[in-house]
């Protein structure tokens, strides 16, 4: 369904002025905050982080935000190449008078080296938040427990939450005259779907995956989403059919980092899950095309549609950085308020 009269971004939360100076109660609450998995905030707080990123995205290098994160520092570590995630927390700190510092996982050796508990206690002296990308979740949930910083997940085996968030930004912004657009991930049900069902969920859209049977969402994801939100996540087999009347097609790489020796098996189970014109041409008229990218062209993908004027891409990945902007002030001053 349509509206005649398209919603403003900050339709939903009514905004305040900025705060200059957050109280010392709210500041000390948004330190023990982590941003771990989208199951770790509530509707109110998803809706409230898009508007500010929307805020801080509009007001760009104004007076009003850039010192916002003034003597701020951000750790990284990264035990999984990155280049978007990487650059857009670091431009993300940059832009708000902030400052980063990566570390490389073999440089760090959690585990090896020393003990997560051990590093999370020393690196929490030395930086205001920590965002890590590994493949382990569980080492995510550990450096938590173990901080006395806000933690971020950039990146782990079961949740993409930063990708998620901008995601559904870039679908606010494309389509503001969708009163509830329908997003349909076509591939693997990994964490950048799971992400993004919660996400759809969240702001109010609905959300289908269409995957082959065995690559569907497993079953302790399906699990914490129906104790969640009192339904099961939407799921199908049949790409064709899930696309009809679709607003977003949103597909992913078939083979992820640590997945190499699956490529073949991989490539026969989604060969008929392909994003291409044909599957673009049963869509919604007007509908969009997004990629978390890096992108295997030919693959999951086809240059025309990837290339061609329903993608969405590249500001789907501008809006990383926009969404952790508004993240890392949310965790490390407890601003929020407009």
């Amino acid at each position: 369904m349509r509206r005649d009269d398209p919603p403003t971004l900050t339709s939903i939360r009514t905004i305040r002025p900025i705060k200059d100076t957050p109280s010392e109660t709210t500041t000390a609450k948004a330190m023990r905050r982590h941003f771990l998995d989208l199951f770790d905030i509530d509707r109110d707080e998803a809706l409230g982080l898009l508007d500010l990123a929307a805020h801080l995205k509009k007001a760009g290098p104004s007076h009003a935000v850039r010192d916002r994160l003034n003597g701020r520092l951000l750790g990284m570590i990264f035990e999984k190449p990155s280049l978007r995630t990487r650059v857009s927390f670091e431009a993300a700190m940059a832009s708000l008078g902030g400052s980063s510092l990566f570390l490389r996982g073999e440089e760090v050796g959690l585990g090896a080296r020393e003990s997560i508990a051990d590093f999370a206690r020393v690196i929490s002296q030395y930086v205001d938040a920590l965002a890590i990308r590994t493949h382990a979740h569980s080492r995510v949930e550990e450096l938590a427990r173990c901080a006395t910083i806000p933690v971020i997940n950039a990146l782990s085996e079961d949740a993409h939450p930063c990708q998620a968030m901008a995601d559904v930004l870039t679908i606010r912004e494309e389509l503001p005259d969708v009163e509830r657009p329908k997003v349909v991930f076509i591939g693997d049900g990994n964490n950048v779907a799971r992400s993004l069902a919660v996400a759809c969920e969240y702001v109010g859209m609905d959300f289908l995956l269409a995957a082959p049977a065995q690559y569907k969402f497993p079953a302790s994801f399906v699990n914490r989403f129906t104790k969640t939100f009192g339904h099961a996540p939407a799921q199908t087999s049949h790409p064709k059919e899930a696309v009809r009347e679709a607003d977003v097609l949103y597909t992913d790489v078939w083979t992820s980092m640590g997945q190499e020796s699956e490529t073949a098996e991989r490539l026969a189970a989604f060969r008929d899950y392909q994003v291409n014109g044909s599957l673009l041409g049963s869509a919604h008229k007007g509908a969009i095309v997004l990629h978390c990218l890096p992108a295997h062209r030919g693959e999951e993908i086809t240059e025309d549609v990837l290339d061609g004027p329903a993608s969405r891409v590249i500001p789907q990945a501008a809006n990383r950085m926009h969404f952790q902007k508004a993240l890392i002030v949310w965790l490390t001053t407890g601003w929020m308020d407009l």
